[in-house]
């Protein structure tokens, strides 16, 4: 079983031919609202993965917002475990989409900021916390903490950036993040192989957008090219990503299937509209698979060349 503990926002998305600069205004085409946060949307990911229970400890606030969110992941078949703030209104973000699908979000975390680890249910069954750094980084390290005593693998996805600890970093058994957050943890490295090598958890993931991934599991290297899609929202899609590969690893999968099947659902993620909205089926998953035909090989070793002599 897959514990996230996390973030749930309501998305408000317009869509604009660009993202504004500082200072500009830009008239945007549509705006549309959808069940968000870096939290949910992996717990989703993860529940849509099929074949691995899935539940949520979230917080929400006491408005109309709230009883969408919710809904909004037990139709995911998210189990939930939910502190309500009264005090607080629910996380909100507001989100630009760009027509080549870029975007730009702001976030205001609301409730989310009340989340914390004695909010945590009880740990036994669950191999794997996913984690993300939209609450409290005093909750992410406590609830790290509750989950290693209790023999749990902790996943952190390491978004937004922020200054990590390396006493919490010590505790994070696969981070997750990609290449910008890679760089303000590791800012010295040369290469974004020498940047997963320098930081001391047991795994490093990296996602590199329609490039595809690398990880490193202990000594043991992963390249996974990316797949073609026609970009609508890349919103989500990094989400999408790390549910899948928890899940995948959950129900035993190793790190280079895990891996594809992350890609594959992050790329059909960014084929639709929303965050949760967007995330495929594992039915949706496995027919894009079969439509890829054989491994590109020749993509992975261009990959892997790209990671070792890229600056990060």
């Amino acid at each position: 079983m897959v514990l996230v503990a996390g973030s749930a926002n309501l998305d408000f998305v317009v869509r604009a031919q660009h993202i504004p600069a500082p200072g500009e205004t830009v008239m945007g085409h549509s705006v549309q609202s959808f069940a968000g946060g870096k939290g949910a949307n992996q717990a989703v990911a993860s529940a849509r993965a099929g074949e691995v229970r899935t539940e949520m400890v979230l917080a929400l606030g006491t408005d109309s917002h709230a009883e969408f969110l919710k809904t909004s992941l037990q139709s995911a078949g998210v189990a939930l475990h939910i502190h309500v703030c009264a005090d607080q209104t629910s996380g909100t973000a507001f989100i630009c989409v760009a027509d080549n699908a870029e975007n730009a979000i702001t976030v205001a975390p609301g409730a989310n900021d009340s989340l914390q680890a004695r909010h945590l249910p009880p740990l036994a069954g669950f191999s794997h916390l996913l984690m993300q750094l939209e609450t409290p980084l005093d909750t992410v390290a406590a609830c790290a903490r509750a989950a290693k005593a209790a023999g749990m693998s902790v996943v952190l996805n390491a978004a937004p950036a922020r200054t990590l600890s390396p006493d919490l970093l010590a505790l994070v058994d696969i981070l997750i993040v990609n290449e910008g957050e890679l760089r303000s943890l590791s800012p010295g490295a040369s290469s974004i192989s020498q940047a997963m090598q320098a930081l001391p958890c047991e795994a490093v993931v990296v996602t590199l957008g329609p490039q595809g991934s690398a990880a490193r599991f202990g000594t043991h290297w992963f390249f996974q090219p990316g797949f073609a899609v026609d970009a609508v929202d890349t919103t989500g899609a990094g989400d999408t990503f790390c549910g899948m590969l928890v899940a995948q690893l959950s129900l035993g999968a190793g790190p280079a299937r895990a891996l594809q099947l992350a890609n594959a659902a992050a790329a059909l993620a960014c084929t639709a509209m929303g965050a949760q909205a967007s995330v495929p089926s594992r039915a949706a998953v496995a027919a894009f698979m079969q439509s890829q035909g054989p491994a590109n090989t020749d993509g992975e070793h261009r990959l892997r060349d790209a990671c070792q002599q890229a600056s990060a």
